[in-house]
């Protein structure tokens, strides 16, 4: 059994049939799957993929560089970046 986290409601579905939706989400998303919501209502079905999360690092354009930390300027370029003027979003 995987660590998904399956909820079914309207009737009771089978191992394989759960398997088979987990199949069928993994399959559209590409992605680790977190959740399954499956509400069943006659021979409908409606059914909720959670996805995991994916890893996310902010990348600036800063002093013509692209980078997503400032860790690897020397002092001139952090002070650079430092007296930039910051604009609300």
């Amino acid at each position: 059994m995987t660590d998904i986290e399956f909820i079914s409601t309207g009737a009771e579905i089978s191992e394989e049939e759960k398997q088979a939706y987990i199949a069928r989400g993994r399959e559209k998303y590409g992605r680790a799957l977190e959740k399954v919501e499956v509400k069943l209502d006659g021979e409908y079905a409606d059914i909720h993929y959670y996805t995991a999360k994916l890893p996310f690092e902010r990348i600036r354009r800063i002093t013509g560089y692209l980078v997503g930390t400032l860790d690897r300027f020397n002092n001139a370029k952090r002070s650079e970046e430092k007296d930039r003027v910051k604009h609300a979003v």
